[in-house]
């Protein structure tokens, strides 16, 4: 799952090498947290965070298939 977050990213942004993904299990639960350049944050965002939204709908599909739950936040860049 982080794969598949980090992959979507590094071909929406301007800056692919500043993308990060961190991942937070507990049993079965993920929590990633995908931080990109600050310039980048509306791309991944999008307008009325739609683009976003798309990146954790297909991340709910992916844990699905693995038996987890997922969830995801954007973060400011570190």
């Amino acid at each position: 799952m982080k794969a598949l977050v980090e992959y979507i990213a590094k071909l929406l942004v301007d800056h692919p090498d500043q993308v990060e993904v961190h991942e937070i299990q507990s049993d079965n639960h993920v929590r990633l947290e995908l931080s990109v350049a600050k310039d980048d944050m509306g791309r991944v965002i999008g307008k009325k965070g739609r683009v976003a939204n798309s990146i954790r709908a297909l991340l709910r599909v992916a844990a699905e298939r693995d038996g987890k739950q997922a969830t995801l936040d954007v973060t400011e860049p570190r």
